[in-house]
């Protein structure tokens, strides 16, 4: 697993999903300063990169999932990820909004989902976990037995991680911050100090002191 965590990030670095930037942060939605923005909408136009995650996707669900019978994307950003994952599990796929639609049939779970299935989601990252907990809430409102996430990347925040563990959501993702740092060191992306400030980042987003670390 640690091999595919470090080809993933390669990945991701590549073709700049994930873009590091520590002295320059970006600002989140919620006015939160990161020293990292991950897109992995990217991965869709970059051919290579993509066929190994849709691949790594599909690997981990017969790994860990292996009674998976549906995959379920998170919309918008997991839907692609979750379709060709399925195509290449030979599995039913289907995605669930954010809420439900305010016309026609009113559904939030697009796709043929019998209670009772075993449904594995597809996410493309993990943060705080709210909108992947939004998801499976809603999957297990209609009756599904939700195995647990796969997610493309996960930011191995302390809040996110507690949350899926209450919830009681297994989560398996493919790379994570910690080696996405690692990689960037080698490939000279960001510098060895700067692996300390992605991690006091990661470890309490409200404190603004990894940036002053820089200084």
């Amino acid at each position: 697993m640690d091999n595919i965590r470090t080809h993933i990030a390669r990945h991701l670095l590549s073709i700049g999903a994930v873009f590091l930037r520590p002295d320059e942060p970006f600002v989140w939605a919620s006015g939160i300063k990161s020293p990292i923005y991950c897109d992995n909408r990217l991965i869709l136009t970059a051919p290579e990169a993509r066929n190994e995650v849709e691949q790594a996707i599909a690997d981990t669900v017969r790994r860990e999932y292996p009674e998976a019978q549906v995959l379920m994307g998170t919309a918008t950003a997991g839907i692609a990820h979750a379709a060709i994952a399925a195509h290449l599990l030979g599995l039913p796929m289907g995605y669930v909004r954010s809420g439900s639609k305010d016309h026609g049939r009113k559904n939030q779970i697009e796709g043929k989902l019998t209670p009772g299935e075993r449904v594995v989601v597809i996410e493309d990252l993990i943060s705080t976990g709210g909108s992947v907990l939004d998801t499976v809430a809603a999957l297990r409102a209609a009756g599904a037995e939700v195995l647990g996430v796969i997610s493309i990347f996960t930011y191995g925040m302390a809040k996110g991680r507690q949350r899926l563990a209450e919830a009681g959501v297994k989560c398996v993702s493919l790379t994570d911050l910690d080696t996405i740092a690692q990689v960037g060191v080698q490939q000279g992306y960001i510098t060895q100090g700067d692996v300390a400030r992605l991690l006091a980042f990661r470890d309490d987003p409200s404190d603004e002191n990894w940036i002053r670390k820089g200084e």
